[in-house]
């Protein structure tokens, strides 16, 4: 196979991927370890670039990669590509949302029964030496209203799990309609603020969405509210949910993205880290996990066939 359709994969990804596009004629180039000095010196004859978070891919990268027919990012959100430049120039952009929304789904649920049930709080008081009963008993999701914002593949996925309860689920997507059952209610956004006790973000980081949970928003809120995000960390203004959390509007959040999160989610901690985060660690009803909803050893795999799938049946 001529130079052409080299496919440059500069992240790692599961060698389901690799294999596929292997048998199916592409030449493999693992640049995992490379530089981006290194990547861009070789980029002028890369046909596809397979990639989670390791660099943002602007127009400024992409122009060093002129015969460039496709990128696939291994995950769902694309906010780190040029996707206006990809536009431009006929890149088709691949991602894989289908592969991780199951393990998204089943993360959400989890932290969501732990922060009910003050698992984590309990767990970290006994290893202290503290048996506190009173203290942590819990409340059951049964008999709740759950809101869901965002009805794409990983909203829609934590709502068949939460099927499996007693549950009223009040859905909203500014770009979705007539998805409502017997037990899922398409909603808009004032009925979320009035009704729920649970609310759950499941959408992309975009100029629109960004900062969408802020001092207003938690402010709007009718009830007492357990918060859960697993969408992309900027979606919610940290200080704004630290005051909600003070003044009881939020009576427990589960995070497993955070607004400081730097565009490769890796480095976290290399970093100068603000006052906020630390604010966010003390709560005793904080759940924080490291973007890892989603990261599952099926998922690993699922991501990548799916990938996989898209680019064999893209004629280019």
């Amino acid at each position: 196979m001529s130079d052409r359709k080299k496919v440059f994969v500069i992240d790692s990804v599961h060698p389901v991927l690799m294999d596929r596009l292997s048998a199916a004629g592409y030449q493999i180039v693992d640049a995992v370890s490379w530089d981006k000095k290194l990547l861009l010196e070789k980029l002028q004859d890369a046909f596809g670039i397979i990639i989670r978070s390791k660099f943002t891919l602007d127009a400024s990268f992409l122009e060093n990669a002129p015969n460039l027919k496709f990128i696939a990012r291994s995950g769902s959100g694309l906010e780190n590509i040029d996707q206006n430049y990809c536009f431009l120039k006929n890149i088709h952009l691949f991602n894989s949302p289908e592969g991780n929304r199951n393990a998204v789904a089943e993360q959400a649920l989890g932290m969501l029964l732990s922060l009910m049930n003050n698992v984590q709080k309990s767990n970290q008081e006994i290893k202290s030496g503290l048996w506190l009963r009173e203290e942590n008993r819990g409340e059951e999701l049964d008999g709740k209203t759950v809101g869901i914002i965002g009805y794409g593949n990983n909203g829609q996925a934590f709502a068949r799990k939460l099927k499996g309860f007693d549950v009223r689920i009040l859905v909203y997507d500014k770009y979705k309609s007539n998805f409502g059952d017997n037990q899922i209610i398409e909603s808009n956004i004032e009925q979320l603020m009035q009704e729920v006790d649970v609310l759950s973000f499941h959408i992309p980081l975009t100029d629109e969405t960004r900062h969408w949970a802020n001092e207003a928003f938690f402010d709007s809120l009718q009830r007492s509210i357990y918060f859960l995000n697993l969408s992309r960390g900027e979606v919610v203004e940290a200080n704004a949910l630290i005051s909600a959390i003070k003044n009881g509007k939020v009576k427990g959040a589960a995070l497993d993205v955070l607004e400081f999160e730097p565009k490769s989610f890796e480095s976290f901690f290399n970093q100068k880290l603000p006052q906020s985060f630390y604010e966010l660690l003390n709560f005793p009803n904080v759940i924080m996990t490291p973007h890892i909803g989603g990261w599952t050893k099926e998922s690993y795999y699922k991501l990548s066939n799916v990938l996989a799938d898209k680019i064999l049946a893209t004629d280019f």
